[in-house]
């Protein structure tokens, strides 16, 4: 059976994560809910949203939602056990999710690297054109202006003398 995902929330007491979704017969809106267990404030959300991704139980329903987006609730449910705000849960998402350019990848660990190209990967694919979209076109050409003289590189001009 297909199931298309229309929404994902979370339930702080007793924490669940809320699923609404359309099946097969559509018109119809139904609901899933997923008990989030052994997990507290101490807890790697992104393993928290894999092992509930993958779990046999909850994987038909889950296909239609990112590994991201998991990840986000949980961190909303971390933040929540910690005492923080959803304010502040939120802005510490937001500076978590942002990609910052004078940051040097490589003074970052694998998990923080692997978190920025996840983030990276989200943003290519929600501004990527794809053929179907209305403002698609299939061969742009650019004429970029030209405001400094070009500079010659000795390295790119072609000799015959060095062949």
């Amino acid at each position: 059976m297909v199931y298309t995902a229309k929404k994902c929330g979370i339930r702080f007491q007793p924490p669940v994560i809320i699923m609404i979704y359309q099946g097969e017969a559509k018109g119809k809106n139904c609901q899933h809910i997923m008990p989030v267990q052994n997990f507290s404030k101490f807890s790697d959300c992104s393993r928290a949203a894999e092992q509930l991704k993958y779990n046999p139980r909850h994987k038909v329903y889950l296909e239609g939602v990112s590994l991201q987006q998991l990840e986000k609730l949980f961190t909303f449910l971390k933040g929540f056990l910690r005492g923080q705000t959803l304010d502040q849960t939120m802005e510490q998402i937001q500076r978590e999710t942002t990609i910052n350019p004078e940051e040097d990848p490589n003074k970052l660990d694998d998990k923080e690297l692997a978190k920025r190209k996840s983030t990276m990967d989200e943003l290519f694919k929600k501004n990527q054109k794809k053929k179907d979209d209305p403002d698609f076109v299939y061969d742009i050409e650019i004429e970029f202006p030209q405001d400094e003289q070009l500079q010659a590189c000795s390295w790119d001009a072609e000799s015959d003398d060095e062949f």
